[in-house]
């Protein structure tokens, strides 16, 4: 029997491996559209670091709908969600695309016994595996140990659900100091903190270097082009 591995990185998707384009935003909008049967209206809601369902829930209040209207009508709107993108990796492709660095250190990763890697996201389980198979990035990871939006609409909550799914899938509890979270947003820090793991911070999403060198994580850099200092950082 193989001895368990000795690092879990868990990587957040969008801003971070990768930017899925304009598709990523309109999908939301004719979600809500499908179901209240009206477009919810320019909004410019902030979508990063948050999960699926809050940013439903935010664009469905901020159209007029009731909180509690808003709960009763969430699992039509991600649903339908889920359809805006289940067959959207062609616009995903043209108007999107990885990140720096990602696909080498994603590879090599992949490729070394002492890592187990999956994805941390906002994204509902569903959207973060489309986006992935739109890129060709979804063989890297062991996605079925991953946290996703649709596990719950609060990110806070999501390292702890990953590392019960590596614990009872994979038969291995990592400490937390061999957890990194990997993300584009202060609350890919908030997350890792929640759980006593570890956060690299880059700045490939809405929000500049200056700007996440600030939060207090453990490293920040502005994009994963230096390949080999990445894996410096990552690697046991």
């Amino acid at each position: 029997m193989s001895a368990p591995p000795a690092r879990l990185i868990l990587w957040d998707i969008d801003g971070t491996l990768l930017s899925a384009g304009a598709v990523a935003r309109t999908a939301f909008d004719a979600a809500v559209e499908s179901v209240i049967g009206r477009h919810p209206g320019d909004h410019g809601i902030s979508m990063s670091g948050k999960t699926d369902p809050l940013i439903a829930r935010e664009i469905l209040e901020n159209a007029g709908v009731s909180p509690r209207q808003a709960s009763a009508l969430m699992p039509e709107v991600l649903a339908a969600l889920e359809r805006e993108l289940r067959n959207a990796a062609e616009p995903m492709r043209s108007d999107g695309k990885v990140h720096p660095g990602v696909r080498r250190i994603l590879r090599l990763l992949d490729d070394d016994p002492l890592v187990l890697q999956s994805v941390l996201t906002g994204n509902l389980e569903a959207n973060a595996r489309a986006k992935l198979a739109a890129f060709g990035l979804d063989g890297f990871f062991d996605l079925d140990v991953g946290a996703f939006g649709s596990d719950h609409h609060d990110r806070l909550r999501l390292v702890a659900i990953a590392l019960d799914r590596v614990r009872q899938r994979r038969g291995w509890l990592p400490d937390p100091s061999d957890v990194w979270i990997v993300g584009d947003t202060e609350r890919d820090l908030l997350c890792a903190r929640a759980a006593g793991a570890r956060c690299f911070l880059v700045g490939t999403g809405r929000f500049p270097l200056d700007q996440l060198a600030g939060l207090g994580a453990d490293h920040v850099l502005a994009d994963l082009g230096d390949v080999e200092g990445v894996l410096s950082v990552l690697r046991p």
